[in-house]
């Protein structure tokens, strides 16, 4: 059978190694990419890399499996956006943890538009840490950022300004907590000073510790990102959650994310994440009680709207395709 996409000259191959490309813009913790793409002649397999992994933030990766889902649904959005339908096997080899996706694609009956759009997003998709403005974001605009989330089996609950406060407490204890460990904090520094296409550069750091209702991560130095005397108090706080802790679940809510910030960057709403409260397990236990504990957290999700007075920040750095891209398996 022919591996030609209908009216036109690209292969398959090349279709899946762009799309692999393309999953490159996904976000994750601290920038870290921890994934590698393997082309095969008719699918993608992702892999974790466990060299990219924080191991004193995050011992069990849960949120580096959680970045892989990101760029799992960032491909999967960019093949349906070239007119090809994916099927994903996901943790398909139990003695292989590390392979955590297998993707086959077959065609479709064309591109699909709304996929196409969302390219677009993951190409303008940003975060800023900076206050947001004094305008809320609507309760229609978090439903449809909420059913996003819901379409790739995650639930994004909004908490109410009680469950802010204690929010806001608990992320200021893992911050206290975190603060004391020296392996983490030279993770930290290590991450926030690398210049290779990993890592967060000064310029997406504040020069200083914004104004928040719920404190943002203390990156152990500022950074040159401008920040203005705004405050976030018309912030919408969300727990992304589900009904498992195992690494599916992870993979999954790595989806959900990717799916509800592509959606809010359509939308016009800016989306920070926020991962110490569930790096410090005392507190990961806080937000399971915010959620009457029913299902377990994954991550904690700012919203709101930017500041249109100020430019964004830059993006973060990427790394090239040849190192997050392994088509050997395909070349001629």
């Amino acid at each position: 059978m022919s591996q030609e996409k209908p009216g036109t000259d690209r292969t398959l191959a090349t279709a899946l190694a762009e799309a692999a490309t393309t999953a490159g813009y996904a976000p994750s913790l601290h920038n870290t990419q921890p994934w590698l793409w393997r082309v095969l002649p008719d699918g993608l397999e992702l892999r974790a890399v466990r060299e990219r992994q924080l191991t004193a933030t995050d011992p069990d990766g849960r949120l580096l499996v959680l970045s892989c889902g990101t760029a799992l649904h960032h491909a999967r959005v960019a093949m349906a956006a070239e007119g090809w339908r994916v099927a994903v096997e996901r943790l398909p080899e139990p003695g292989d943890p590390d392979l955590l996706a297998r993707l086959t694609a077959s065609r479709a009956d064309g591109a699909d538009p709304a996929a196409m759009r969302l390219v677009q997003c993951m190409q303008v998709r940003h975060t800023d840490r900076r206050p947001v403005t004094e305008e809320r974001v609507g309760d229609a605009v978090l439903d449809e950022i909420s059913r996003s989330a819901a379409a790739e089996g995650a639930r994004l609950q909004v908490l109410d300004a009680d469950q802010v406060l204690e929010l806001a407490a608990a992320a200021s204890h893992a911050a206290d907590v975190e603060a004391g460990e020296p392996q983490l904090r030279a993770e930290l520094r290590y991450w926030i000073s690398r210049a290779e296409g990993t890592g967060l550069p000064p310029e997406v750091l504040p020069e200083q510790q914004p104004q928040t209702t719920v404190p943002g991560r203390d990156f152990g130095r500022p950074g040159t990102l401008p920040v203005g005397p705004g405050h976030d108090r018309a912030a919408v706080y969300g727990t992304l959650s589900g009904d498992e802790d195992e690494p599916d679940s992870w993979l999954r809510a790595g989806e959900a994310l990717s799916a509800a910030w592509l959606a809010a960057t359509r939308l016009g709403v800016s989306v920070v994440p926020l991962s110490g409260v569930v790096e410090v397990p005392g507190t990961r236990q806080t937000l399971r009680h915010l959620l009457a504990g029913v299902g377990f957290p994954y991550l904690v999700l700012r919203l709101g709207i930017a500041d249109p007075a100020h430019a964004g920040p830059p993006h973060t750095p990427r790394l090239s395709a040849s190192q997050i891209v392994d088509t050997s398996a395909v070349r001629s």
